[in-house]
Protein backbone atom coordinates (compact mmCIF):
# COMPACT_ATOMS: atom_id res chain seq x y z
CA UNK A 1 0.00 0.00 0.00
CA UNK A 2 1.42 3.56 -0.81
CA UNK A 3 1.60 6.36 1.69
CA UNK A 4 0.99 9.70 0.55
CA UNK A 5 1.73 12.73 2.51
CA UNK A 6 -1.29 15.43 2.16
CA UNK A 7 -0.04 19.24 3.10
CA UNK A 8 -2.80 20.89 3.61
CA UNK A 9 -4.96 17.67 4.00
CA UNK A 10 -8.34 19.57 5.97
CA UNK A 11 -8.84 21.95 3.43
CA UNK A 12 -11.48 22.45 0.72
CA UNK A 13 -9.63 20.85 -1.78
CA UNK A 14 -7.20 18.76 0.00
CA UNK A 15 -10.10 16.70 2.55
CA UNK A 16 -11.90 15.72 -0.70
CA UNK A 17 -8.78 14.21 -2.05
CA UNK A 18 -8.46 12.26 1.17
CA UNK A 19 -11.14 10.60 0.62
CA UNK A 20 -10.91 9.86 -2.92
CA UNK A 21 -7.13 8.65 -2.00
CA UNK A 22 -8.28 6.71 0.68
CA UNK A 23 -10.80 4.99 -1.31
CA UNK A 24 -8.77 3.60 -3.48
CA UNK A 25 -6.14 1.82 -1.46
CA UNK A 26 -3.98 4.70 -0.52
CA UNK A 27 -2.35 5.03 3.01
CA UNK A 28 -2.72 8.60 4.20
CA UNK A 29 -0.79 11.05 6.17
CA UNK A 30 -1.99 14.52 6.57
CA UNK A 31 -0.70 17.63 7.56
CA UNK A 32 -2.07 20.85 8.62
CA UNK A 33 -1.74 24.11 10.64
CA UNK A 34 -5.45 24.96 10.60
CA UNK A 35 -4.96 28.49 9.30
CA UNK A 36 -8.23 28.18 6.71
CA UNK A 37 -9.72 24.83 8.05
CA UNK A 38 -10.89 22.88 10.92
CA UNK A 39 -10.00 20.13 12.89
CA UNK A 40 -13.61 18.85 12.57
CA UNK A 41 -13.07 17.72 9.17
CA UNK A 42 -10.73 14.59 10.25
CA UNK A 43 -14.04 13.34 11.90
CA UNK A 44 -16.25 13.92 9.03
CA UNK A 45 -13.31 12.34 6.86
CA UNK A 46 -13.66 9.06 9.19
CA UNK A 47 -17.30 9.24 9.25
CA UNK A 48 -17.03 8.99 5.01
CA UNK A 49 -14.39 6.58 4.65
CA UNK A 50 -14.48 4.55 7.97
CA UNK A 51 -10.69 4.72 8.30
CA UNK A 52 -8.47 6.69 10.59
CA UNK A 53 -5.91 8.62 9.14
CA UNK A 54 -2.71 9.98 10.88
CA UNK A 55 -2.84 13.98 11.25
CA UNK A 56 0.09 16.26 12.35
CA UNK A 57 -0.84 20.07 13.28
CA UNK A 58 2.55 21.83 11.53
CA UNK A 59 3.35 24.98 10.02
CA UNK A 60 5.14 23.69 6.84
CA UNK A 61 7.17 27.44 6.78
CA UNK A 62 8.82 26.61 9.96
CA UNK A 63 12.45 24.50 9.19
CA UNK A 64 12.48 21.34 10.43
CA UNK A 65 8.60 20.60 11.23
CA UNK A 66 7.95 17.88 8.94
CA UNK A 67 10.87 15.48 10.57
CA UNK A 68 8.92 14.11 13.32
CA UNK A 69 6.87 13.01 10.42
CA UNK A 70 8.65 11.22 7.95
CA UNK A 71 10.85 9.58 10.73
CA UNK A 72 7.74 7.91 12.32
CA UNK A 73 6.19 7.70 8.63
CA UNK A 74 9.57 6.74 6.56
CA UNK A 75 7.62 4.48 4.03
CA UNK A 76 5.94 8.04 2.78
CA UNK A 77 6.63 7.57 -0.83
CA UNK A 78 4.95 10.64 -2.42
CA UNK A 79 3.30 14.16 -1.29
CA UNK A 80 0.65 16.02 -2.40
CA UNK A 81 0.71 19.57 -1.66
CA UNK A 82 -2.20 21.60 -1.43
CA UNK A 83 -1.13 24.29 1.58
CA UNK A 84 -1.15 27.80 0.32
CA UNK A 85 -2.98 30.94 0.72
CA UNK A 86 -5.57 31.32 -2.15
CA UNK A 87 -7.19 34.94 -2.08
CA UNK A 88 -6.24 36.90 -5.16
CA UNK A 89 -7.85 40.37 -3.73
CA UNK A 90 -6.20 39.34 -0.20
CA UNK A 91 -2.48 38.60 -2.35
CA UNK A 92 -3.15 42.15 -3.72
CA UNK A 93 -3.14 43.72 -0.34
CA UNK A 94 -1.05 41.58 1.40
CA UNK A 95 1.26 40.23 -0.94
CA UNK A 96 4.48 39.66 1.80
CA UNK A 97 2.58 37.09 3.36
CA UNK A 98 1.87 35.10 0.37
CA UNK A 99 5.09 35.12 -0.92
CA UNK A 100 6.34 33.83 2.60
CA UNK A 101 3.79 31.38 3.09
CA UNK A 102 3.44 29.81 -0.38
CA UNK A 103 6.86 29.80 -1.63
CA UNK A 104 8.57 28.55 1.49
CA UNK A 105 6.15 25.87 2.42
CA UNK A 106 7.01 24.81 -1.07
CA UNK A 107 10.37 24.77 -0.31
CA UNK A 108 10.12 23.20 3.29
CA UNK A 109 8.49 20.07 1.39
CA UNK A 110 10.71 19.80 -1.22
CA UNK A 111 13.55 19.67 0.92
CA UNK A 112 11.97 17.00 3.05
CA UNK A 113 11.38 15.15 -0.45
CA UNK A 114 14.72 15.03 -0.98
CA UNK A 115 16.32 14.52 2.65
CA UNK A 116 13.94 11.56 3.19
CA UNK A 117 14.04 9.67 -0.25
CA UNK A 118 10.44 10.86 -1.21
CA UNK A 119 10.06 9.93 -4.94
CA UNK A 120 6.98 12.07 -6.35
CA UNK A 121 5.10 15.41 -5.97
CA UNK A 122 1.96 16.29 -6.72
CA UNK A 123 1.38 20.25 -7.04
CA UNK A 124 -1.43 22.00 -6.67
CA UNK A 125 -1.32 25.33 -9.08
CA UNK A 126 -3.99 27.51 -10.59
CA UNK A 127 -4.84 28.84 -13.83
CA UNK A 128 -3.74 32.19 -12.96
CA UNK A 129 -0.27 31.20 -13.89
CA UNK A 130 -0.80 32.31 -17.65
CA UNK A 131 -2.35 35.47 -16.56
CA UNK A 132 -4.50 37.78 -18.25
CA UNK A 133 -3.97 37.71 -22.08
CA UNK A 134 -3.72 33.65 -23.08
CA UNK A 135 -5.73 32.69 -26.15
CA UNK A 136 -9.17 30.68 -24.73
CA UNK A 137 -9.25 28.08 -24.11
CA UNK A 138 -6.04 27.85 -22.17
CA UNK A 139 -3.95 25.15 -22.90
CA UNK A 140 -0.41 23.61 -21.49
CA UNK A 141 2.06 25.16 -24.06
CA UNK A 142 0.27 28.47 -23.80
CA UNK A 143 3.20 30.99 -22.75
CA UNK A 144 3.23 32.11 -18.90
CA UNK A 145 2.07 35.26 -19.16
CA UNK A 146 2.79 38.19 -16.53
CA UNK A 147 -0.06 36.94 -13.25
CA UNK A 148 -2.88 39.34 -12.20
CA UNK A 149 -2.03 39.12 -8.63
CA UNK A 150 0.76 38.23 -6.15
CA UNK A 151 -1.28 34.79 -5.65
CA UNK A 152 -0.69 33.53 -9.44
CA UNK A 153 3.04 35.05 -8.80
CA UNK A 154 3.55 32.80 -6.36
CA UNK A 155 2.02 29.35 -8.08
CA UNK A 156 4.31 30.45 -11.38
CA UNK A 157 7.21 30.43 -8.81
CA UNK A 158 6.49 27.04 -6.99
CA UNK A 159 6.20 25.77 -10.29
CA UNK A 160 9.65 26.82 -11.39
CA UNK A 161 10.95 25.66 -8.05
CA UNK A 162 9.40 22.40 -8.45
CA UNK A 163 10.98 21.66 -12.26
CA UNK A 164 14.26 22.96 -10.99
CA UNK A 165 14.44 20.25 -8.27
CA UNK A 166 13.08 17.47 -10.59
CA UNK A 167 16.00 18.61 -12.95
CA UNK A 168 18.50 18.74 -10.37
CA UNK A 169 17.76 15.12 -9.03
CA UNK A 170 16.50 16.66 -5.91
CA UNK A 171 13.31 14.65 -7.04
CA UNK A 172 12.39 12.02 -8.66
CA UNK A 173 9.21 13.79 -10.40
CA UNK A 174 6.01 15.49 -10.04
CA UNK A 175 2.80 16.55 -11.66
CA UNK A 176 1.64 19.83 -11.80
CA UNK A 177 -2.33 20.43 -11.76
CA UNK A 178 -3.22 23.56 -13.01
CA UNK A 179 -6.71 24.47 -12.30
CA UNK A 180 -9.44 26.40 -12.51
CA UNK A 181 -12.58 27.17 -10.28
CA UNK A 182 -13.47 24.25 -7.65
CA UNK A 183 -17.15 24.08 -6.88
CA UNK A 184 -19.36 21.91 -4.93
CA UNK A 185 -19.04 19.10 -2.41
CA UNK A 186 -19.04 16.07 -1.09
CA UNK A 187 -22.19 13.87 -2.25
CA UNK A 188 -22.60 13.26 1.79
CA UNK A 189 -22.99 17.08 2.34
CA UNK A 190 -20.43 16.40 5.15
CA UNK A 191 -17.42 18.66 3.98
CA UNK A 192 -17.40 21.32 1.11
CA UNK A 193 -16.33 24.56 0.69
CA UNK A 194 -15.55 26.31 4.25
CA UNK A 195 -13.23 28.24 4.92
CA UNK A 196 -12.17 30.54 8.17
CA UNK A 197 -12.07 33.41 6.19
CA UNK A 198 -15.18 34.96 4.88
CA UNK A 199 -16.20 33.38 1.61
CA UNK A 200 -14.88 35.42 -1.40
CA UNK A 201 -15.64 32.50 -3.82
CA UNK A 202 -18.69 32.67 -5.91
CA UNK A 203 -21.03 30.01 -5.03
CA UNK A 204 -20.96 29.99 -1.39
CA UNK A 205 -21.65 33.63 -1.80
CA UNK A 206 -24.71 32.87 -4.04
CA UNK A 207 -25.76 30.36 -1.15
CA UNK A 208 -25.37 33.31 1.16
CA UNK A 209 -27.63 35.05 -0.59
CA UNK A 210 -30.22 31.64 -0.70
CA UNK A 211 -29.57 31.67 2.84
CA UNK A 212 -30.68 35.34 3.34
CA UNK A 213 -27.74 35.93 5.01
CA UNK A 214 -26.28 38.77 2.14
CA UNK A 215 -29.41 40.87 0.75
CA UNK A 216 -27.69 40.52 -2.92
CA UNK A 217 -24.97 38.88 -4.61
CA UNK A 218 -22.11 41.60 -5.80
CA UNK A 219 -21.12 41.56 -9.46
CA UNK A 220 -18.07 42.85 -9.34
CA UNK A 221 -17.39 43.52 -13.21
CA UNK A 222 -20.08 43.88 -15.63
CA UNK A 223 -18.52 45.97 -18.22
CA UNK A 224 -15.97 42.99 -19.48
CA UNK A 225 -15.53 41.76 -22.66
CA UNK A 226 -17.55 38.95 -22.81
CA UNK A 227 -20.96 37.89 -23.66
CA UNK A 228 -23.08 39.40 -20.40
CA UNK A 229 -20.24 41.75 -19.29
CA UNK A 230 -19.14 39.58 -15.96
CA UNK A 231 -16.41 37.39 -15.57
CA UNK A 232 -15.84 33.78 -17.00
CA UNK A 233 -14.72 30.97 -15.39
CA UNK A 234 -14.25 27.50 -15.56
CA UNK A 235 -16.39 25.52 -12.64
CA UNK A 236 -15.31 22.28 -12.32
CA UNK A 237 -16.88 20.09 -9.53
CA UNK A 238 -14.43 19.67 -6.37
CA UNK A 239 -15.11 15.40 -6.58
CA UNK A 240 -13.50 15.60 -10.12
CA UNK A 241 -10.93 17.45 -8.59
CA UNK A 242 -10.15 14.95 -6.45
CA UNK A 243 -10.34 12.34 -9.05
CA UNK A 244 -7.79 14.16 -10.73
CA UNK A 245 -5.44 14.12 -7.85
CA UNK A 246 -5.35 10.64 -7.63
CA UNK A 247 -5.04 9.74 -11.02
CA UNK A 248 -2.09 12.17 -11.24
CA UNK A 249 -0.71 10.47 -8.09
CA UNK A 250 -0.95 7.09 -10.09
CA UNK A 251 0.27 8.41 -13.03
CA UNK A 252 3.13 9.83 -11.27
CA UNK A 253 3.91 6.53 -9.42
CA UNK A 254 4.02 4.27 -12.44
CA UNK A 255 7.06 2.64 -13.32
CA UNK A 256 7.55 4.09 -16.78
CA UNK A 257 7.18 7.72 -15.69
CA UNK A 258 9.85 10.12 -15.49
CA UNK A 259 10.27 13.86 -15.01
CA UNK A 260 7.79 16.87 -14.37
CA UNK A 261 4.22 16.95 -15.91
CA UNK A 262 2.04 19.47 -16.54
CA UNK A 263 -1.87 19.77 -17.12
CA UNK A 264 -4.76 21.32 -17.09
CA UNK A 265 -7.81 20.52 -14.94
CA UNK A 266 -11.02 21.83 -15.81
CA UNK A 267 -14.21 21.24 -17.58
CA UNK A 268 -13.22 23.16 -21.24
CA UNK A 269 -16.50 25.45 -20.83
CA UNK A 270 -16.63 29.20 -19.71
CA UNK A 271 -19.81 30.03 -17.38
CA UNK A 272 -20.01 33.98 -16.29
CA UNK A 273 -21.19 34.97 -13.51
CA UNK A 274 -24.54 35.84 -14.25
CA UNK A 275 -24.93 32.37 -15.85
CA UNK A 276 -23.80 30.33 -12.97
CA UNK A 277 -26.36 32.54 -11.00
CA UNK A 278 -29.22 31.74 -13.02
CA UNK A 279 -27.85 28.05 -12.98
CA UNK A 280 -28.29 28.10 -9.06
CA UNK A 281 -31.91 29.45 -9.54
CA UNK A 282 -33.01 26.70 -11.58
CA UNK A 283 -31.03 24.12 -9.93
CA UNK A 284 -32.61 24.57 -6.44
CA UNK A 285 -35.61 26.84 -7.49
CA UNK A 286 -34.19 30.40 -5.40
CA UNK A 287 -34.16 33.82 -6.73
CA UNK A 288 -30.43 35.39 -5.99
CA UNK A 289 -30.45 39.11 -6.26
CA UNK A 290 -27.78 40.75 -8.07
CA UNK A 291 -25.92 43.89 -7.40
CA UNK A 292 -23.25 45.47 -9.98
CA UNK A 293 -20.05 46.52 -8.21
CA UNK A 294 -16.71 47.56 -9.42
CA UNK A 295 -14.43 45.31 -10.99
CA UNK A 296 -11.64 43.68 -8.14
CA UNK A 297 -8.27 43.60 -8.18
CA UNK A 298 -6.50 40.65 -9.55
CA UNK A 299 -9.62 39.26 -11.80
CA UNK A 300 -9.28 38.39 -14.89
CA UNK A 301 -12.20 38.55 -17.64
CA UNK A 302 -11.90 35.07 -18.81
CA UNK A 303 -10.22 32.00 -18.50
CA UNK A 304 -11.56 28.15 -19.08
CA UNK A 305 -9.43 25.74 -19.89
CA UNK A 306 -8.09 23.46 -22.91
CA UNK A 307 -8.52 19.93 -20.96
CA UNK A 308 -7.13 17.56 -23.78
CA UNK A 309 -3.81 16.91 -22.24
CA UNK A 310 -5.34 15.40 -18.79
CA UNK A 311 -8.05 13.82 -20.80
CA UNK A 312 -5.86 11.83 -22.72
CA UNK A 313 -2.61 10.89 -20.90
CA UNK A 314 -4.02 10.94 -17.28
CA UNK A 315 -7.46 9.24 -18.43
CA UNK A 316 -9.52 12.04 -16.50
CA UNK A 317 -12.74 14.02 -17.91
CA UNK A 318 -14.75 16.21 -15.88
CA UNK A 319 -18.03 13.91 -15.22
CA UNK A 320 -19.95 16.04 -12.85
CA UNK A 321 -22.09 18.95 -14.37
CA UNK A 322 -23.04 22.59 -13.32
CA UNK A 323 -26.04 21.40 -11.97
CA UNK A 324 -24.14 19.12 -9.92
CA UNK A 325 -21.65 21.44 -8.98
CA UNK A 326 -24.99 24.09 -7.77
CA UNK A 327 -27.32 21.52 -5.92
CA UNK A 328 -23.88 19.51 -3.68
CA UNK A 329 -23.29 23.27 -3.24
CA UNK A 330 -26.37 24.39 -1.78
CA UNK A 331 -27.00 20.61 0.12
CA UNK A 332 -23.54 21.38 2.15
CA UNK A 333 -24.30 25.24 2.70
CA UNK A 334 -27.90 25.09 3.52
CA UNK A 335 -26.32 22.74 6.44
CA UNK A 336 -25.38 23.88 9.88
CA UNK A 337 -21.84 22.92 8.86
CA UNK A 338 -21.78 24.37 5.62
CA UNK A 339 -22.33 27.49 7.82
Amino acid sequence: MSKVLVAGGTGYIGSHTIVNLIEQGYEIVCVDNFSNSYSSVIGKIKIITKKEISHYTLDLTDEGALDRVFEEHPDIDSIIHFAAYLEVEDSVKHPLKYYENNVLSTIRLLQAARDYGVSQFVFSSSCTVYGDNAPMPVSEDAAMGRPSSPYGATKQMCEQILMDAVQSGDLGGGVILRYFNPAGAHPSGLIGENPRHPHTHLIPIISQVARGDRDYLNVYGTDYETRDGSCIRDYIHVMDLATAHVKSLNFALSPDNKGIHVFNIGTGKGVSVLEATAAFEKATGIEIKTRGAARRPGDMPAIYANPAKANRILGWTAEFSLEDIMLSAWRFNSTEQGQ
